[in-house]
């Protein structure tokens, strides 16, 4: 039998955004196995993907990965449909796979309501469908969110936080609860090259929609740092960058605060390969 995922996440992964599409994702989800790296996560946004079509491909390529969602939408993916593709899968590619779940953005999808009792209803449907607790992760930011993450789910994938944030999550779930935050970095040693690269990132559309500007006012964030395309300050601290000795120590950051495992998704100039800025922290980590 295989060791539970919690086990295999490792305390580093891969973060894919969407826009490389699935062939590409593919590639760089072999190579991120390769260079050592046991969870890759693919973001997903709004996409329909109740045949979990993508997940399966990754799976399929390699051998030894946990391929996570992130993720799967609850308003434009049936949890029915979702749990078939899951057992499928499961069966096809044993334990390889966690289905990460989330309530999205009232401002990117027109059926948004009741959020929280509508995500525990998905649950409720997860469950029906033969999901297990343990292979399942909530994308939660609020302190509610994270408590339900908690109770019917193996734990967390908050997106776009600090690491005060993963200390906060910490000391209110306690020891047992995965916590995984994703973390967007930048590898580039001039800081003006960089901060455009993730301004850019940040400012469209996180800066809009209100799940995430609530959470950051929370840590102290104000409109003065949200407003526009973002302040210094607050780019910085939502995406570090620098060379890989820095940005290895910011993701080291969220470890210290409580954190089980980081995705880390890496942004380029004009969306190449991120595979370099991998290799690169890859060589770094192991030191």
């Amino acid at each position: 039998m295989s060791a539970p995922i919690r086990t295999r996440l490792g305390a580093l992964g891969a973060w894919l955004h969407p826009t490389y599409g699935d062939t590409a994702r593919t590639e760089f989800a072999v190579e991120a196995e390769q260079l050592g790296y046991p969870t890759v996560w693919l973001g997903l946004g709004t996409a329909a993907v109740e045949d979990l079509a993508p997940v399966e491909q990754i799976l399929k390529a390699t051998t030894s990965v946990v391929v996570a969602t992130a993720i799967v939408n609850v308003w434009t993916n049936d949890p029915t449909a979702i749990a078939e593709s899951y057992r499928r899968l499961v069966s096809t590619y044993g334990d390889r796979f966690l289905l990460g779940v989330g309530i999205g953005h009232p401002e990117a999808v027109s059926t948004y309501r009741t959020p929280y009792a509508s995500m525990v209803d998905y649950l409720d449907q997860l469950d029906a469908g033969g999901v297990p607790v343990d292979n399942r992760i909530l994308a939660a930011l609020g302190p509610r969110a994270l408590r339900l993450a908690a109770e019917r789910t193996l734990g967390t994938h908050p997106y776009l936080v600090v690491p005060e944030h993963t200390r906060d999550a910490r000391a209110t779930l306690g020891p047992d609860v995965v916590i995984a935050p994703e973390q967007t970095v930048v590898l580039d040693p001039d800081p003006l090259i960089a901060r455009k690269i993730a301004r850019a990132f940040v400012s469209e559309p996180y800066l809009k929609l209100s799940n995430y500007t609530n959470n950051l006012r929370r840590y102290g964030y104000t409109d003065a740092d949200l407003d526009g395309e973002g302040s210094d300050r607050l780019i910085d601290d939502l995406v570090p960058h620098g060379t890989a000795e820095v940005v290895a120590s910011s993701l080291r950051d969220h470890l210290a605060a409580g954190a089980d495992h980081v995705g880390i998704q890496i942004l380029t100039v004009d969306g190449t390969s991120p595979m370099p800025g991998y290799r690169a922290l890859a060589s770094e980590l192991r030191r």
